[in-house]
Formats: structure tokens, sequence, C-alpha cells
């Protein structure tokens, strides 16, 4: 919470246009100041630089809850999530994807990333007595993906009672917003005015498709001891989006070869020694593209996918959930899981990402 701003704090008014006249506007610039420094830049004396760190730490800090009262919320169906619909995956997620929190969906291109991010976005715009949460979506569309007949589709596939209804899939549609920055310097300016958008448009999700699609452009005009800083930004902001709406934030992450450490790419393909087996020749060597900063950023990581024969969503990181699988499909109504029971990710497995590019490809 350390970059909230100061003028939504609804401090008291004469402490309030002190701060701001010293251009102090986040709450990380009043409380890294020592007492003495914060009374200098005030011009005040100790009682008003005590009241100032005493008001901002109240408003800026997390509010604690007992893990009595978080188990019971969770017993209760609240906690805020928003259920994917795949049975087994919000099981394992105590409901699906928690509101408040950085979740990532990860894997490589054509497992089904931007099938599950459309999916999401139809069920958040969906009335609460379907399962929705009743609002809009702000869709950040960075590789020009995301498709309005797909979403219509996917709606008419998985809810056909409720898109006979005259006029309802074009009022779903209408309530998903999407932004389609080209640059990170455009996606930076949608993320400042990101706060004002989700309060007056009522937003109850916010989807980020895919956040390495945006890095790669510009690290490649960086130095690589430079290639955190954009990634560090954006990566408080959007947390920070996260918290202050209390809504769930999507974000999907590429992938790159493992023994490629300098860019932004692609898996590169081992064939497999022995292997007669034209459907099992190739498999990648894959890790997340941006990085354990990035990893350690996220609350929840959804690692997509595909081997033996199968695609498969692993829960890799959760602090509600062991480290499970399920194998899926795409189909016209979109991801569907084709068994509930998750299957046990042995330790070595829980941070490698696989891919058998035919199984993938072929589909």
């Amino acid at each position: 919470m350390a970059n909230k701003l100061v003028s939504e704090m609804r401090l008291p008014p004469h402490l309030a246009h002190l701060l701001a006249a010293r251009r102090l506007t986040t709450a990380k610039d009043v409380l890294s100041l020592p007492e003495v420094e914060l009374m200098g830049v005030l011009d005040a004396g100790i009682h008003t630089a005590r009241a100032a760190v005493a008001h901002v730490s109240e408003i800026a800090c997390p509010p604690y809850q007992t893990a009595l009262a978080l188990l019971e919320s969770v017993r209760l169906g609240g906690g805020g999530r928003l259920a994917t619909t795949l049975r087994g995956l919000d099981d394992a997620l105590s409901g699906g994807i928690p509101v408040g929190k950085l979740t990532e969906i990860v894997g490589p291109s054509g497992i089904g990333k931007t099938q599950f991010c459309l999916k999401l976005a139809l069920l958040a715009t969906l009335p609460e007595c379907y399962g929705g949460l009743n609002g809009r979506v702000v869709y950040i569309d960075t590789e020009f993906k995301f498709s309005s007949q797909r979403i219509v589709e996917i709606g008419k596939k998985s809810f056909p009672q409720i898109f006979r209804q005259e006029g309802l899939a074009q009022k779903m549609a209408g309530r998903i917003l999407v932004v389609r920055p080209t640059s990170l310097s455009d996606f930076t300016q949608s993320l400042e005015q990101m706060k004002v958008t989700l309060l007056q448009h009522d937003v109850k999700l916010l989807i980020v498709d895919s956040m390495a699609a945006l890095m790669s452009s510009e690290i490649e005009k960086s130095k690589t001891g430079l290639r955190q800083h954009p990634l560090r930004w954006a990566l408080s902001f959007l947390k920070s989006i996260a918290e202050f709406s209390r809504i769930p934030v999507v974000v999907t992450n590429q992938v790159r070869s493992q023994s490629n450490d300098d860019g932004y790419h692609y898996s590169f393909e081992v064939e497999k020694k022995g292997d007669s087996n034209s459907a099992e020749k190739f498999e990648s060597h894959l890790v997340a593209a941006l990085g354990i900063q990035f990893a350690h950023a996220v609350t929840i990581r959804l690692v997509l996918e595909a081997h033996s024969g199968h695609r498969f969503i692993k829960v890799a990181k959760s602090p509600m959930s062991p480290a499970v699988a399920f194998p899926f499909t795409v189909e016209s109504s979109g991801i569907i899981l084709l068994s509930d029971e998750g299957i046990d990710v042995p330790g070595p497995e829980i941070t490698s990402i696989r891919c058998q590019g035919e199984n993938v490809l072929a589909r």
C-alpha cells in the first residue's frame, strides 16, 4: 500500500492541504521520512508530524483479520472470489480467483491463456444469480487477441438460458472495456487513469493479456541491467489497484527457453532421444518469461502446459492449495476440465512448464 495516494485517504482537511503543498503525494513519501525531517518539510511542530504519520499509517496499512475470521469467511463462501465454473479448479482455489490479489496465467503460445481470460471476462459481467459479479471488466489487450465474437460464442454455449434473451449478448459485451496500448508508455498512462475508471464504471475484474508481450518490446530497447525497472513499477501499481479496488487482477505471462536468459522468447524444442512416437517427438523446456520477480509478486500462479497427450491447468502457486493439475480441453464453450479430480504434482514439476509442441499446435 506504499503507493496509496494521500489525496484518496480522506485525511483531516488541514493535514491533507499541508501534505499536498509540500508535494508528499503517497504514503511512502510520508512514512519514509524521519520525524525530524518531516517536521522540516512540513514546517510544523512534532505534534503535527506525528499526527501525519499516525493518520497515514492507519489508512495505508492493510486491515488485519484473525485466522478464525478468515476460516469462517471461507466456510460461508465469502472472502471474495470470481468462480471460474471449473469445479475442480474452483475447489482447489477455495471458490475461484481471489479479489484484491494478482493471479498469473502462464503458458506457451496457443495453449489457452486468452481463452481462459475471455471466459473470466464473461463471467464477471453476468448477474450474481448466475454466479457472476454483475459488473464491468477492463481488458488490457496488448496482443490484439481479444475477440467479441468469441466472447458471445462462449456465452451462448455456456449459458444458453441467459443468452437466449434478446439483447443480453450485446449487454454483456458492452460491459467489457477493451484497452489496447501499443507501448509501455501507453500502458503506464492507462494504469494511472485506472483507479478513477474502476470507481466510475463499477469494474469488477481487470485483465492484462499479456504482460510479457508489453515488456518484451521495451526490454529490447533497454540494457539488460535495466530490464526489471519498468516491470517493478507496473507490478507495484497493479497490486495497489487490486488492493484498493478489491477486485481480481489477472495477468497472463508468456514463456521462454530455460537456457536463454537475455530475452523474452518462446521455447526451443528438443528432440527426445529414442522416442519413435511422433505425437511425443518434441518437448520444450520452458520457464516463465517475466522471471522470479514476477513470480514472487503474484498470489496465484496457474500454469497451462501440455504433456502425455493432454493439456493441463496446474495450480503451481497458491496459499490455499497444494500443487495439483487438471486435464482440460478448449471447446466452443471455452475451457472444459476433463476431470474435477486434481492430480498431485511432485516437487520437481511444480515450477516446470512442459510443452510437447505437436500436441498443442495440432489442436
